[in-house]
Order: C-alpha cells, then sequence, then structure tokens
C-alpha cells in the first residue's frame, strides 16, 4: 500500500540547521554565550560566596602579624568599700570609702620560638591556596554556565524538530485516512499513522520537559531565565596542541596548584607546632594610679610604673606539644598524598577531554553526514509511495530516521561546544582573561593588600 506526502520531504529538508537557524536569527536583543558567561561570572551566588570565603582567608595574615606587635590593655576599677574599726579605747570608727585603680599595660614578645613567623607564612600560604581555589569554582561556575546556555540551546531545537515531526505525522494521517475513504489504503496503514502520530507527541512532551528544566537549570546559573540565545561556537582557538595538553594540566591546573600549596600549608605548620618546645620572652610595662581612701589621711593615691621582663621555659606539658607535632607530621604526609592524587586526577580529566573533544568533532561530521542521507532517504520514499512502490510505513520510518538523525545532530552540536569549554577547564585556562569576557576580571589580591598591614578597624573594605 502506498501513500503520496506532497511537499512534506520539501518542508522538512528545512529543518536540517536547525540548530543555527533557531540561535542566530534574531532581534538585536538576543543572548550571546559570552554575554551569559559575564553575567554569571558577575551575580553566580556559589562564585560569590567563594569569593567572600577567600577575603575571610585574607585575614589570616594580620592576624598571624599581630604577634610580632605590642599587646596594650587598660584597666578601670572603682567601687563602694565600708569600714568599721574597734579602737583600743573602745570606740568605733567607721567609713566608707570609694577606692579606685586606673592602669595601662603593654607586652611585648621579644621571642617565642619563630612562631609569629611560621604562622606568617601559613596564613600567606593559604591565601595563595584559596586564590587557587577560588580560580577553580569560577571555571567551574563557567563550564556550568556553558552547559546550561547549550543544553538550552540544544533543547529549544529539539522541541522544534519534534514539532516539524509531528505536522508531517498529523498530515500523513490525514492524508491517509482520506485514501482509506477512497479504498486506496487498508486500515491498517491508518492505524500505523496513528500510532507513530501519538508517539511524536510523546516525544515532542518529553522535549518540552527536558527544556523546561534546562531553563530552570539556566536561570539558577546565570541568574535569568532565557530568552532567545544566539549560536554558541566552539573555542578551539584557545586549546593547547595535543601534546602539550598534560604538561599544561599539570603545571596549571588550579587544584594541582592549590594542593601543592596545601603541602605547604600542612609542612610549616609542623615548625609553628614545634615553636611551643622553645623558650618565650616577653617584655611587659605597667603604669597604675590608685586611690584607696585612707581613713586617717582621708585620701592615699599610689603611682607605680614597672618595666619586667619575663622568660617562660617549658620543662613538661603532658605530651602536648609532642602529640600536636605528630599529628602536624601525619597530615603533612596526607597532603602530599592527596597532592598525588589530585595530579593522577587533573591528568585524567585533561586525557579525557581531550578524547572527548576529538570525538565530538567526529560525531558532528557523521551526524551532518546521517541528516543529509536520511534527508535524501526520505524523498526518495516519498517518489516512490507516489508511484506505489512503497508503502505508507516506509514512509514513516523513513521519517523516524531522519528526526532521530535530526536529534543527534543537535546532541552532538551542543557536545561539540561543552567538549572544547571543558578541555579549555582541564588545562586551567577558562577565566575571563583567556575568554576575552567584557567584564572586568576579579583580582583577590586587591582585598589582601587593603587588610594585611591593617592595624585596626572593624569595617570590611566593601562597608560591611
Amino acid at each position: 500500500m502506498s501513500v503520496r506526502v506532497s511537499g512534506l520531504g520539501r518542508r522538512a529538508a528545512c529543518v536540517v540547521g536547525l540548530v543555527s537557524a533557531i540561535a542566530v536569527s534574531g532581534p538585536a536583543a538576543a543572548e550571546s554565550l559570552n554575554e551569559a558567561l559575564v553575567k554569571a561570572y558577575q551575580a553566580n551566588p556559589q562564585l560569590n560566596a567563594e569569593r567572600a570565603r577567600q577575603r575571610a582567608t585574607d585575614e589570616n595574615v594580620p592576624q598571624a602579624l599581630s604577634g610580632y606587635r605590642p599587646q596594650i590593655v587598660a584597666s578601670l576599677s572603682a567601687g563602694l568599700q565600708g569600714v568599721r574599726n574597734l579602737l583600743p579605747d573602745n570606740t568605733i570608727q567607721t567609713a566608707t570609702l570609694k577606692p579606685w585603680t586606673i592602669g595601662a599595660t603593654v607586652t611585648q614578645t621579644l621571642f617565642n620560638g619563630f612562631k609569629t613567623a611560621n604562622s606568617v607564612r601559613v596564613a600567606e600560604l593559604q591565601v595563595r591556596s584559596g586564590r587557587e581555589a577560588l580560580r577553580n569554582v569560577g571555571q567551574g561556575v563557567l563550564l556550568d554556565a556553558v552547559t546550561a546556555y547549550s543544553n538550552v540551546l540544544a533543547n529549544q531545537a529539539l522541541v522544534e524538530a519534534q514539532r516539524v515531526n509531528v505536522n508531517f505525522l498529523r498530515e500523513t494521517l490525514n492524508i491517509t485516512r482520506k485514501r482509506l475513504e477512497a479504498g486506496s489504503v487498508t486500515p491498517t496503514d491508518t492505524a500505523q499513522s496513528e500510532a507513530r502520530l501519538n508517539r511524536g507527541l510523546a516525544d515532542l512532551n518529553a522535549a518540552e520537559v527536558a527544556l523546561a528544566i534546562s531553563q530552570a537549570i539556566y536561570t539558577q546559573v546565570i541568574g535569568n531565565p532565557p530568552g532567545r540565545l544566539m549560536l554558541a561556537e566552539p573555542v578551539d582557538r584557545f586549546l593547547p596542541r595535543r601534546e602539550e595538553t598534560n604538561d599544561l594540566a599539570l603545571r596549571g591546573h588550579p587544584a594541582v596548584l592549590a594542593a601543592g600549596f596545601d603541602v605547604d600549608v600542612a609542612t610549616t605548620t609542623i615548625s609553628v607546632t614545634e615553636s611551643s618546645l622553645f623558650p618565650t620572652v616577653t617584655l611587659q610595662g605597667n603604669v597604675s594610679r590608685s586611690n584607696d581612701g585612707d581613713i586617717n589621711l582621708g585620701t592615699k593615691r599610689n603611682d607605680q610604673a614597672s618595666v619586667v621582663g619575663k622568660i617562660d621555659v617549658p620543662i613538661y606539658d603532658g605530651g602536648l606539644v609532642a602529640a600536636q607535632t605528630r599529628q602536624a607530621k601525619e597530615l603533612a604526609s596526607q597532603s602530599r598524598l592527596v597532592f598525588e592524587q589530585v595530579r593522577g586526577q587533573t591528568r585524567t580529566a585533561a586525557a579525557g577531554a581531550l578524547v572527548a573533544h576529538e570525538g565530538a568533532k567526529v560525531a558532528v561530521a557523521a551526524a551532518e553526514s546521517e541528516v543529509r542521507a536520511a534527508n535524501v532517504a526520505l524523498q526518495g520514499v516519498q517518489r516512490e509511495a507516489q508511484a506505489g512502490q512503497r508503502t505508507t510505513v516506509d514512509v514513516l520510518n523513513s521519517q523516524q530516521d531522519l528526526t532521530q538523525a535530526r536529534a543527534r545532530l543537535i546532541s552532538a552540536q551542543r557536545d561539540r561546544v561543552i567538549a572544547s569549554y571543558t578541555l579549555l577547564s582541564a588545562v586551567g585556562r577558562l577565566d575571563v582573561k583567556t575568554l576575552g569576557l567584557n567584564t572586568p576580571d576579579y583580582l583577590p589580591e586587591v582585598h589582601y593588600h587593603q587588610v594585611r598591614d591593617a592595624w585596626h578597624g572593624l569595617r570590611t573594605p566593601s562597608g560591611q
């Protein structure tokens, strides 16, 4: 049995370039991928939270530097004192005194086993590790934004492809019903067309659900709902040569650099702990004035000033420092093992990203060839069906093959874009500077220098 489907093949052929047709032809207000990345870089909550964490880490340095500075404490005490004295002549003397004392103490540490110097070094290493961790989170947010953008773009194209498919199947069913009334086909042809239409409607519904989910994720990552999106292009021009990928990842990936600084932090912490075994030398100056309210003289004022040097030599602390030192050494060993683990994971991720990127290019080329061939096949089957050489199910199968080929092409084009950005992230280069985004790069060094040598002040540089 055959069916005549006039004009549908030419209409279906218009969807071969579906992704680009949806993306590039639109109003000037269409959002580009770079614009979406700028929004994510500026307003993503995860990234801004990590920036706040890094600013908090910066404060470790002035805290450690405070060990070099004098500690000044002022004191004031005042009160009422009732006195009742029994004298030798059996007379009673009573008085209400108002004693007070005011003073100031200045303490300066002269030597503490190099604890302050090593604590400052630990704090500075924590800052450098935190900066790399921030850069790593920034890469992850930008990659999430690319993925969300590409998913919305692909799902919009898939919905449109499924709508074209449904229109094709609905028109095929209408024609088949007319030919059934004319006696040219059997009820089997109508049932087959009806079944394929219902399957197409289910596929369209699934595509619309996937689009709604991807739009919600886009809003979460980018900060606003997606509108009309422009075509997303791969970033092959920024990618390294194949033979350079592994070395660049191990030398430049922020996760590897952060783990390396963590090793230095753990190693220096051992010296901080061992400093408790050394003597501590301090110099303390004190000035005070007090009024005792003497009963006989009415008042008695005392003025005192002193400068005292003090040496504390630890003898035995119950094994506390020894246990802390052993603990610090084990933690340093752990950090070195974690560093090697991160290097291995980075090496694997870079190799996987490279293979996925090359495979994505092959997949796009294969999918484009498949769509062209499937479109030619559908047109041929339609002509043969008009001549009575093909059945209705042959046309339906050919249309299904074309729809599936388009879906694979759309997915391959999406994967192609994401794979290129994933490879750029795997070598540690997915950042504002490399991509040339139109937004100022966040510089954690600015806040660090604002607070490093601050001796006082409760307000943060941001005014909070």
